[in-house]
């Protein structure tokens, strides 16, 4: 009786901690490849961090958050008749296994208000926070590398470039 009585919340904390360890090792909803992040000089109050965003489900970027500025939205940048505007969005969806681009000229995450100058081969922190349709928030916590100018790897899909 008494080993009974013993083996029982152990058996019940092993479970737990089984459940635990495979909800850490899940795959994450959201995946962010090729991230960089605009170089900003002395002065420069605002830069945009860019990446290409895969969602495993149906989901919606709400929110971006970082240490580095005082204020950080997610915005897009769009053709009004022929004037390009930028303007904060309320959120951008990601639909399941599609990716989706953040791109200089599209939506991309600003940065306004910086604390310091983002310089060339550092790295910022951001936070992307995600919504699911039964209204779940995740994170996701980036080190972004900071760039002069796009990388190479990060292609502009379908997006003409001239100068």
């Amino acid at each position: 009786m008494l080993l009974q009585r013993i083996a029982s919340p152990l058996f019940l904390s092993a479970a737990l901690w089984a459940s635990a360890a495979h909800a850490q090792t899940a795959a994450a909803p959201v995946v962010a490849d090729n991230a960089w992040a605009r170089a900003s000089v002395t002065g420069q109050k605002a830069t945009g961090a860019f990446m290409r965003l895969t969602a495993s489900s149906a989901t919606r970027l709400v929110r971006a958050e970082s240490a580095a500025a005082g204020v950080t939205e997610i915005h897009e940048m769009k053709m009004d008749g022929d004037v390009m505007k930028m303007r904060a969005i309320a959120g951008l969806d990601l639909p399941a296994g599609q990716a989706v681009e953040l791109k200089p000229g599209g939506y991309h995450v600003m940065l306004m208000d910086l604390k310091a100058p983002l310089a060339q081969g550092t790295q910022v922190p951001l936070t992307l926070v995600f919504q699911d349709a039964q209204g779940a928030q995740s994170q996701l916590s980036l080190q972004v590398p900071v760039q002069a100018k796009m990388p190479s790897h990060a292609p502009m899909h379908g997006a003409a470039h001239q100068h």
